[in-house]
């Protein structure tokens, strides 16, 4: 049995953050597809937020952790990974702040953005969710697409400014992350600013099948969504 088991749903970024991580940091692991298969009693006992990536491994408290930075941060520090966690106190602060400002500032507007048309159920409390009608939760997610310039150009302007990624010379944990996330954007007629689309091609370079290979799953989704 492979040390790390992770469940998960190969069209979701989420979940593709942590499968491309494994794959670089070449760490043994066993890849089980949930998708039609979650919220069983069996899965829920394991992961009571019904959520993926879900890792489990026997050194944990519980046997299990979900949410894919915290996944990433702690395979980093169990096996030492220095290139992809730095422990310079003031690098990894950097890559720590990309990685919380994509998950509390810029997914949540890609979520409204994204979602409907990718067929993914939307949060309590949305538009989308709402009673509102169709003419409205249009507007919802074309405003939440046009919300999304600003932070992003805050990855071009802070976090990758002079340098070729928010690591340094390679892609730490917070690449991988933002990477991932941005290719749910294929899905809008907009197409992304340059220095973004040259970015993924830069981390996937860098990475070159342990991101090419994953990311086809998420790739063929939109694919067919966008068709």
């Amino acid at each position: 049995m492979a040390a790390n088991t992770l469940s998960i749903l190969k069209p979701s970024v989420n979940n593709l953050t942590v499968r491309i991580f494994v794959r670089a940091a070449d760490l043994e692991f066993e890849e089980l597809d949930v998708w039609g298969k979650k919220s069983t009693p069996e899965f829920l006992s394991k992961d009571p937020a019904d959520l993926t990536p879900l890792l489990e491994e026997e050194g944990l408290p519980r046997g299990s952790l979900w949410e894919s930075c915290a996944i990433m941060q702690y395979l980093c520090n169990k096996h030492g990974l220095e290139r992809f966690y730095p422990t310079d106190p003031a690098e990894r602060a950097m890559v720590d702040s990309a990685m919380f400002y994509l998950i509390g500032t810029v997914y949540p507007v890609l979520a409204r953005a994204t979602y409907p048309a990718l067929g993914f159920p939307q949060y309590a409390g949305e538009v989308a969710t709402s009673d509102a009608d169709d003419a409205m939760k249009a507007k919802a997610q074309q405003d939440a697409e046009a919300a999304l310039a600003g932070p992003l150009e805050v990855y071009h302007d802070f976090f990758l400014q002079d340098r070729q990624f928010i690591g340094g010379g390679t892609p730490s944990i917070a690449d991988i992350r933002f990477a991932a996330t941005l290719e749910f954007l294929a899905l809008h007629d907009t197409p992304l600013p340059a220095w973004a689309t040259d970015y993924v091609k830069r981390v996937e370079a860098k990475l070159g099948k342990a991101y090419s290979e994953p990311a086809a799953d998420v790739r063929g989704y939109v694919g067919s969504k966008k068709a």
